[in-house]
């Protein structure tokens, strides 16, 4: 039963609200402000009736302690009064008041408004929960239930300006996409998922755990942590994941690496420390992989304190894990490497062509944002299984990819077209999102 409590001074009016409303509700009686206001500090009914005109503490006073409580400030309230004109009900409803009724009222009018009532609050708290819902589901990524990086990225920028500290791990799976290529993306799912079960696991209380994309996470350690507590956070992460994979049977030869990066130090906002950590992780892969780096301890530095040689250079600048097919930048990357081939093709003759990918939905049918990000995550399984070492692709819009062939005619174009429809029809068959493929030669 819904919980009513009644404020009024009139003992008449108190007995004759209480035995037309006791049928259908719980009942909570109080005969001043001050009565109500103590009941009140320990207890949360549903709605309150309020009667405007009481000795000592009137309405307008109780009113304005009630939404000056966080913890009761939404309770909605109904005001009761004898006073009918147009300004005193308007100043009622300014305070914040559901409704207001004329005293004396009529049983029935009562009950017919406080059912009203419920039922507006009832509908209303369903909307913000399925709002809630869709919002929570815009932030988390669809396979691992994770955070999502706008997510992760919004949220530690808004505790960094309010004066909170922490650190940020980004974490990399080494040979990925050999676990993919070799026993499926069923598995390579499966390998994610245990990924951000892991994190979880890993996570206390203001920590964020997110997937970036692909095999890339992060994980936002929230609070001071020194240095110590964070080595055996991050070391413990490795070997409980490293020792999952190898449970696996995999032979991939896949491990773990992580990078750190620790507010204020190795930046002051999310994008500096996410490319600190970046290249904290990086120096790890270059260095062995399966381990982790803190950012503060790279031992080589893009400034004028040191010298490094080529050879240096040339490692770290090199693909140094091996992978196979095609290189997936952001479309800032993407930029460059159009205009550098437009240039070559106006040197050299050297032809190139580009495809612009659309995700096409059936007319009539409009998918949810999940099944739009699961199969863009396809699509981008697709692309990786078909196309060649030195293809560029990018993200032109959640529902557009770019690729860019370099040296490559119409007639092997559309050969490599056809193949990337395929691949991705075979993983999603019966989909209702289909692929539009367009191409043209990167100097018409």
């Amino acid at each position: 039963m819904k919980h009513i409590l009644i404020i009024d001074d009139d003992r008449i009016n108190l007995d004759c609200a209480r035995m037309s409303l006791s049928r259908q509700y719980k009942i909570t009686a109080t005969i001043s402000g001050r009565q109500a206001l103590q009941f009140l500090a320990a207890n949360s009914p549903d709605l309150i009736l309020l009667d405007l005109n009481m000795p000592f503490m009137d309405g307008y006073e109780v009113m304005k302690h009630i939404k000056a409580d966080p913890r009761i400030a939404d309770i909605p309230v109904v005001f009761l009064s004898a006073e009918k004109d147009a300004v005193t009900e308007a100043r009622c409803l300014e305070l914040g008041a559901v409704d207001f009724l004329p005293k004396p009222f009529v049983p029935s009018i009562l009950l017919s408004r406080l059912e009203k009532i419920f039922r507006s609050l009832d509908q209303k708290q369903e909307l913000k929960k399925e709002l809630d819902q869709i919002k929570d589901k815009s932030q988390r990524d669809a396979l691992t239930g994770l955070w999502n990086r706008a997510f992760v990225a919004k949220n530690v920028e808004e505790r960094l300006r309010n004066g909170g500290q922490g650190a940020l791990f980004m974490i990399d799976m080494d040979n990925f996409k050999a676990i993919n290529d070799n026993y499926g993306h069923d598995a390579g799912d499966n390998t994610l998922k245990m990924f951000a079960d892991t994190l979880r696991t890993y996570s206390k209380d203001g920590d964020i755990p997110a997937r970036i994309g692909g095999d890339e996470f992060v994980a936002w350690i929230d609070g001071y942590v020194d240095k110590e507590t964070l080595s055996r956070r991050a070391g413990a992460i490795i070997q409980d994941l490293c020792k999952k994979l190898e449970d696996c049977r995999f032979e991939t030869n896949s491990s773990v690496s992580l990078g750190v990066a620790i507010y204020p130090a190795d930046g002051e906002n999310f994008t500096d420390l996410y490319n600190a950590a970046d290249k904290a992780l990086y120096y790890v892969k270059q260095n062995g992989k399966n381990s982790y780096h803190f950012y503060s301890d790279e031992m080589v530095k893009n400034d004028t304190a040191g010298t490094v040689s080529i050879d240096y250079v040339h490692e770290s600048m090199r693909r140094a894990d091996g992978k196979k097919g095609a290189y997936m930048l952001d479309y800032h990357g993407f930029t460059y490497v159009y205009n550098f081939l437009s240039r070559l093709s106006e040197r050299n003759e050297f032809v190139s062509r580009m495809l612009l990918i659309t995700l096409d939905p059936d007319e009539g049918y409009t998918p949810e944002d999940a099944e739009m990000s699961r199969v863009a995550d396809v699509l981008d399984q697709a692309l990786v299984s078909s196309l060649r070492r030195g293809d560029v692709a990018a993200n032109y819009t959640t529902r557009q990819v770019l690729v860019m062939l370099p040296g490559t005619g119409e007639p092997e174009t559309l050969m490599i077209a056809e193949r990337i429809r395929l691949e991705y029809e075979s993983r999603l068959p019966g989909c209702r999102i289909r692929l539009q493929i367009s191409h043209r030669t990167v100097m018409e």
